[in-house]
């Protein structure tokens, strides 16, 4: 694995399940949620100290690819990287993986963009230098 993801790691809760016992189809998008928070975490970018200044980051598009099923359980680590990021809109790619399997159980990915409270976007490189270079610094490793 590329050094430049960060890796999310969780078991995988009974309810997130179906009826087949396999994770449901939506849960992969909360799973990517959860690692993409944990990875601006770790950047230094607090999504709840966005929100408090006015900077929201709705998700504009998501796509997932289930490749081998997930069941209730499962060690899961959720490798995620920023793939793009211009300022105003940013895509993260994600692969989830079973622990001790080195084949990818899914690949998705999820575009954003930065708005601000009136729900307009805005120059983040002009209002925010200091947030635009750690996300910047994430498409560029």
């Amino acid at each position: 694995m590329e050094e430049n993801y960060s890796v999310y790691r969780r078991r995988i809760y009974y309810y997130e399940t179906d009826k087949m016992g396999i994770v449901h189809h939506s849960n992969y998008i909360r799973l990517f949620e959860e690692a993409r928070l944990d990875m601006m975490n770790k950047i230094g970018i607090n999504y709840k100290e966005l929100e408090e200044v006015g900077i929201i980051i709705p998700v504009i598009s998501v796509s997932c690819k289930y490749l081998i099923p997930l069941y209730f359980d499962d060690d899961v680590s959720v490798y995620s990287k920023v793939t793009k990021f211009n300022g105003i809109k940013m895509e993260v790619l994600y692969e989830i993986y079973k622990k001790d399997n080195e084949s990818v159980c899914t690949i998705g990915q999820s575009g954003h963009c930065f708005l601000d409270k009136e729900m307009k976007p805005f120059r983040m490189n002009k209002l925010y230098p200091d947030l635009y270079k750690k996300l910047i610094k994430q498409v560029e490793h």
